[in-house]
C-alpha cells in the first residue's frame, strides 16, 4: 500500500494560494487574446503582439526584481503580486462596461501580468525550499503541476461557457477574484518566516542583477536545460495565438470547442504529474531529461494539419494530450533539480532569470509567429514552430555532468505526489 506524503499545514494553504488562483487563471484561460479577437476585432499580429509584447515588457520590469527579493521575506511579496494582479485584471470589466476597452490597456495589463507572475513564482519557489524537506520537493512539485494541469482542464470549458452566457470579460472577473483569495491563502499562513540573511552593507551592484544568469550558465546540467527549455517553451506558446486565429475566425470554431480542444487534453497533466516520483525513482533524473525531454518536442507539427469539424477538433485534442503528458513528467522533475542545485542565498535570483529568460524567448517566438502568419498564414507558422521544435532536444544534456563538488541529493522512497 502506498502512502500519501503528508506536506504539513503551511504547505497546504500554500498550495491553496496556488490552486485557486490557478484555477482562476484556468477559467480565464486565454482571456486576453479572446478579448482582443472578439471584441477589438485584431488580427493575427495584434493577437500576436498582445501574447509577446506585454509579457516581453514584464520580464525586463521583472530584472530588477530577483535581486530586491533575495533578502526579504517571501510570503509579503507573493500577497503584493497577487493584489497588483487582482487590481489590474479588474480593470479590463470596468472599461468594458464603459465602453473604452483599447488594445494598448490590454498590452499594459499583459505586461504588468507577467512582471508579477515572474515574482510571485520566484517568491514561492524560494519560500517552498525553506518550507518542505529536500526529500520532499519533488513531491510538492508534482502536485503543483498537477493542480495545475487540472484547472486547466476544468477552467476553459467553463470559461467558455460563461463567456457564451454572459459575455466575453466574465472569466477575467473571476481570475481577479482568484487573486484576491490567493493572497487571503498566503495570509493565513501561520508561522514566522525567518528573514533572509542581509549581504554586508555597501553599494548595491548592478552585476547582482545578473547573479542569477551566471548561476545558470556556470551549471553545465542547468545551462543545457535552460537553453533547452527557452525554446520549447518559446515555440509551443507562440502557437497559441496562432491556433486562437486559425480555430475561430479561419475554421469558425465557436468559443466552447476553443476551450474544450485545450482543456480535455489537460487531463493528460494528471497522469504525468502523478508518474513522476515514480518514473525518476526507477529510471533516473536525467534520463527523463533526454526521452521525456524529447518526446515533448515531436508532437506540435500535427497542429499544422488541423481541418474544420470534429476531425480538426481531435486532431488538436490529441497532439495536445501527447504534449501535456511528457510536459507534465518533466516539469517537476526539472523544478525539483534546479531548486536541489541553486544554493540558498541565490534562489530567488536564479528563479527570476529562468523565467525572464523563458519569457523573453516566448515573446521573440510569439512575434515572429505571428509576423510569418501575417505574411504567409496561421498554418504555414504552426508548421515552421512544428518543425524548429523537433531540434530542441539536441540541446538537452546527454550525461549527468552534475559538478563534482556538488553532489547527487539522496532520493527518497517514492511515495505518490
Amino acid at each position: 500500500m502506498v502512502v500519501r506524503r503528508r506536506l504539513g499545514r503551511r504547505f497546504g494553504w500554500l498550495w491553496a494560494a496556488y490552486a485557486v488562483s490557478a484555477y482562476g487563471s484556468g477559467l480565464g484561460f486565454g482571456a486576453l487574446p479572446l478579448i482582443a479577437v472578439l471584441v477589438l476585432h485584431a488580427g493575427p499580429a495584434e493577437v500576436s503582439a498582445l501574447s509577446a509584447v506585454g509579457p516581453a515588457v514584464g520580464a525586463l520590469i521583472a530584472v530588477p526584481l530577483g535581486p530586491w527579493m533575495e533578502f526579504r521575506r517571501k510570503r509579503p511579496v507573493m500577497i503584493v503580486t497577487d493584489l497588483a494582479r487582482c487590481a489590474v485584471m479588474a480593470t479590463i470589466p470596468v472599461a468594458y462596461a464603459f465602453g473604452c476597452l483599447g488594445f494598448v490597456q490590454l498590452l499594459v495589463i499583459s505586461a504588468v501580468v507577467a512582471a508579477a507572475r515572474i515574482a510571485s513564482g520566484a517568491a514561492s519557489g524560494a519560500y517552498l525550499k525553506s518550507l518542505v524537506r529536500p526529500d520532499d520537493l519533488l513531491v510538492a512539485n508534482a502536485r503543483f503541476e498537477s493542480t495545475n494541469w487540472s484547472s486547466i482542464a476544468v477552467g476553459p470549458p467553463l470559461g467558455g461557457a460563461a463567456i457564451g452566457a454572459f459575455g466575453p470579460v466574465t472569466t477575467v472577473v473571476a481570475d481577479a477574484l482568484s487573486y484576491l483569495c490567493s493572497a487571503l491563502c498566503i495570509t493565513a499562513i501561520r508561522g514566522r518566516e525567518e528573514a533572509p540573511h542581509q549581504p554586508a552593507k555597501g553599494p548595491a551592484r548592478a552585476s547582482a542583477l545578473l547573479d542569477g544568469w551566471r548561476h545558470i550558465m556556470g551549471h553545465p546540467v542547468l545551462r543545457a536545460l535552460y537553453l533547452n527549455q527557452m525554446l520549447v517553451a518559446g515555440l509551443i506558446m507562440a502557437t497559441e495565438p496562432l491556433l486562437a486565429v486559425l480555430l475561430l475566425r479561419r475554421l469558425g470554431f465557436p468559443p466552447w470547442q476553443y476551450g474544450l480542444a485545450f482543456a480535455a487534453p489537460c487531463l493528460g497533466g494528471l497522469i504525468g504529474s502523478r508518474l513522476a516520483r515514480r518514473v525518476v525513482a526507477r529510471y533516473g533524473r536525467h534520463r527523463v531529461f533526454r526521452i521525456v525531454g524529447t518526446l515533448r518536442a515531436v508532437w506540435l507539427i500535427g497542429l499544422a494539419f488541423v481541418r474544420p469539424g470534429v476531425v480538426g477538433l481531435v486532431t488538436v485534442m490529441a497532439v495536445e494530450l501527447a504534449i501535456i503528458i511528457n510536459m507534465s513528467l518533466y516539469t517537476p522533475v526539472l523544478a525539483t533539480y534546479r531548486l536541489e542545485h541553486t544554493p540558498e542565498h541565490l534562489v530567488a535570483r536564479t528563479l527570476s532569470a529562468w523565467s525572464i529568460g523563458q519569457q523573453a524567448s516566448i515573446a521573440v517566438l510569439t512575434t515572429l509567429g505571428g509576423l510569418l502568419a501575417d505574411a504567409t498564414g496561421p498554418r504555414t507558422a504552426l508548421a515552421v514552430a512544428g518543425l524548429l521544435v523537433l531540434a530542441t532536444p539536441l540541446l538537452l544534456p546527454r550525461h549527468d555532468r552534475t559538478p563534482q563538488h556538488e553532489p547527487e541529493p539522496a532520493r527518497a522512497p517514492s511515495p505518490t505526489p
